[in-house]
């Protein structure tokens, strides 16, 4: 269903060891503080219980383009840009927004040389079903447990009556012009689309990042005019092989938007009207969704680690290596779904990591590489297997051809809670009590930072935090819920494009939020945070931080849903997915991850001439601005720097 990111593929370093003590201290910390009994109620603010819900794949642009808030709020994005009219029609800025061809046959770089606008955008090819997954409600209804009864329609229409090449939906008119175009002008937001290609070095090409193009509103110069370019050169990679005779990639989809004034994405529109919406919060990890699971669950990136816990070398095959192939213009060396994820970017001789750096150490600020590119580590940056079934199983072989994560020992979210006394859970749907075959086996097991994780998927007692859906909807019916806890839909649920629709990721939410504010007592304290794993390679016109090798990448949509973030404000304080660990250690006053985690990082200090870059860079909120409690900074436990 999710080509195989959805599937279970079946030398030491010296510094290694040193490293690994360093990461394991604050969990040491943390027992040896922890004190006995729960700390659950034992909070800053008056949020008690914290939930985040993860969808996939899309930019904030994608979900929010022409979103238009409450009087006295103010929004970044392709309407008040001027990109778009609010019919979804080019705009009088619409320039801002035009993509480019480059080139790129020599050594990868995230900035390569641009040849001429497109005239028109490379047509977009054909994803989704042909048909739908279910015939009729009742099939539906048998299968799928996580949406509203009034929904299950959503998942028996919406088939895009083609079986593949492009996808003639778009082109009834002729060809697209070089702008972003509105989706459902051509198709109905009840139908399934293509999805645009989003792994780590392709996103670093699709923003094109160049400093010397840095301004006082995008000081980081990245200029967001190469996603069809990268979509039609590269696309997901060739794991290694040629590249194919005649190749034309993916199109241009990455071009698209869904318009709010016409009445798309109507419950999320409705929950920024009435809650708190964020236009600044971003994707951890330029990639997909392995490596931003990972960073909620770790704060930073996990690397190829040797039985003992320490750095190693992964097998060839599997270190990425984006340079062109000789003769293609950007067709990668080594990359792919079962070719090259992982990266030594301590190293600026390695493959595409001098390039990135280069622009990083141009920046006016030093960036957070003590988070990641620690000396002879291997980072993971696309996606591959986790190393345990849920039932504590460990999966890894060994060996080029298993494309799996090692058991990694580096501190993650669920320790730190765990060794402080606050109660957790993650809750992912099609479980199966840890067999991960319900709902069809739509599972997202690389969506489980958990399950990469030796100390908890080892130890019976912690791996009893990890859950299935229905565990979600009892423990809220009975006011059980633990106080942190992270919650995924499955594949039919989850808004990933192409295998999914954006409306049955809001049908899932809505389905929750009904059940908490259901229960009032729960409702009281409750705090639902709502937002995607990534971009999923969609064009978004906001700003990005550079804050280390991994990312930060595009914006992409989040909602705080609570008693206490209501009236439609829009927040531009700069997020990324670890402010929500900030969030969840400001608020029950623990220490950071590890020193290597983002977690680390100040609060933003912004301008009000320009609001969303911070002037302290790196820099990462912790949520506390989506709410509308009183909440001293100064108090933080980490000492912000």
């Amino acid at each position: 269903m999710k080509h195989n990111r959805r599937k279970r593929i079946t030398a030491a370093l010296a510094a290694g060891a040193t490293l690994l003590a360093q990461l394991a201290a604050p969990v040491a910390w943390a027992k040896a503080n922890s004190g006995a009994g729960s700390n659950d109620n034992r909070t800053r603010t008056p949020i008690k219980h914290v939930m985040l819900i993860i969808g996939e794949n899309r930019s904030f642009d994608n979900v929010f383009g022409t979103y238009v808030p409450p009087a006295g709020q103010s929004v970044w994005n392709l309407l008040s840009e001027g990109i778009v009219n609010p019919d979804g029609t080019p705009g009088p800025n619409a320039g801002i927004a035009t993509q480019y061809q480059a080139t790129d046959t020599t050594t990868f770089q995230i900035n390569p040389a641009k040849t001429a606008p497109y005239a028109t955008l490379p047509a977009p090819k054909v994803g989704g079903p042909t048909n739908p997954y279910f015939n009729n409600v009742s099939a539906a209804e048998a299968v799928e447990p996580a949406l509203p009864l009034y929904d299950y329609y959503m998942l028996t229409i919406g088939g895009t009556g083609l079986s593949g090449g492009l996808d003639t939906r778009f082109l009834v008119d002729g060809a697209l012009s070089n702008n972003p175009f509105d989706i459902t002008n051509y198709i109905s937001y009840d139908d399934y689309a293509g999805s645009p290609v989003h792994r780590f070095f392709q996103m670093w090409q699709e923003t094109d990042c160049d400093i010397s193009k840095a301004s006082a509103r995008n000081p980081s110069g990245c200029q967001m005019d190469l996603f069809p370019f990268v979509e039609t050169t590269v696309a997901t990679g060739g794991n290694g092989n040629p590249e194919p005779a005649n190749f034309t990639g993916e199109g241009s989809i990455a071009m698209g938007f869904y318009n709010n004034l016409a009445g798309d994405v109507p419950y999320f529109t409705q929950l920024a009207q009435q809650y708190a919406l964020s236009d600044n919060y971003h994707q951890a990890v330029m990639g997909g969704t392995g490596a931003n699971h990972i960073a909620i669950g770790y704060g930073t990136g996990i690397y190829w680690a040797n039985s003992d816990g320490t750095p190693g070398v992964p097998p060839f095959n599997q270190i990425e290596n984006p340079d062109p192939q000789p003769g293609t213009n950007n067709y990668y060396t080594q990359d792919g779904y079962s070719g090259g994820s992982y990266v030594n970017c301590a190293d600026s001789t390695q493959p595409g990591v001098a390039p990135i750096m280069d622009y990083l150490n141009a920046l006016p600020y030093k960036p957070f590489n003590d988070g990641n590119c620690a000396k002879g580590a291997y980072y993971i940056v696309n996606n591959y297997n986790p190393a345990y079934l849920g039932t504590g199983q460990e999966l890894y072989q060994g060996g080029p051809s298993d494309f799996t994560i090692p058991p990694t020992q580096q501190p993650n979210l669920g320790l730190l809670l765990s060794a402080n006394n606050v109660s957790w859970s993650y809750y992912g749907e099609g479980w199966g009590n840890g067999t991960e075959t319900g709902e069809d086996a739509t599972y997202c097991n690389i969506c489980n930072p958990f399950l990469y994780s030796q100390q908890i998927m080892t130890n019976p007692s912690l791996r009893a935090n990890l859950k299935g859906i229905h565990d979600l909807y009892s423990d809220i019916q009975a006011g059980t819920l633990p106080a942190v806890t992270i919650v995924k839909p499955d594949g039919f649920l989850d808004g990933h494009p192409a295998s999914s629709k954006f409306e049955l990721f809001e049908a899932f939410c809505h389905k929750i939020i009904d059940m908490v504010q259901s229960n009032q007592k729960l409702w009281k304290d409750t705090a639902i945070v709502i937002t995607v794993d990534e971009g999923g390679g969609y064009y978004d016109s906001g700003y990005i931080q550079p804050i280390d090798f991994l990312g930060d990448g595009t914006r992409i949509p989040m909602l705080v849903v609570s008693p206490y973030a209501e009236g439609g404000h829009v927040v531009h304080d700069y997020y990324d997915h670890v402010s929500f660990a900030k969030f969840v250690e400001a608020n029950w006053k623990l220490p950071a991850i590890s020193p290597a985690s983002r977690d680390n990082l100040p609060d933003p200090v912004a301008t009000t001439a320009n609001p969303y870059a911070p002037t302290n860079g790196p820099a990462i909120g912790d949520l506390m601005g989506m709410f509308t409690f009183h909440y001293h900074h100064h108090d933080h436990p980490h000492g912000h720097k």
